[in-house]
């Protein structure tokens, strides 16, 4: 099974939106079917085969949830980070100002979902692969 220090390890190389693929690639080879990054601490829950699961630690202070979504804004934001106009905390604030609280990778079915607080689906995505 997987550990967060390998997970680590393939985040390293993510500098932007536009290296996300070549992260989802790794994964894959590690093992991981998804996960989930909470938005207001920038901790994620991975999870594998069997119910396999990893958490890593909060990644940085907390980031307010709007309670309203506003997303024509994030899809614009979203475009921007993944041309690589912006990082991660950037974006993760962003994503908060926008009323998304998290994301679900799912790497078998290859999208990426994005949720409110209330856990609706707001934008899903095909990953490039």
């Amino acid at each position: 099974m997987f550990t967060i220090e390998q997970i680590k390890e393939a985040h390293a190389k993510v500098q932007s939106g536009a290296d996300f693929p070549k992260y989802i690639q790794h994964l894959i080879i590690l093992g991981v079917k998804g996960y989930d990054t909470f938005v207001n601490d920038g901790h994620v829950e991975y999870y594998g085969v069997n119910n396999y699961t990893v958490t890593s630690d909060e990644k940085y202070s907390e980031i307010k949830i709007e309670d309203k979504v506003n997303k024509e804004r994030f899809i614009e934001f979203l475009v921007a980070h993944q041309d690589g106009q912006t990082d991660y905390i950037t974006f993760c604030n962003q994503s908060g100002q926008c009323g998304i609280a998290k994301w679900r990778v799912d790497i078998i079915e290859m999208t990426c979902t994005y949720y409110d607080k209330l856990e609706d689906e707001i934008l899903i995505e095909k990953i490039p692969g």
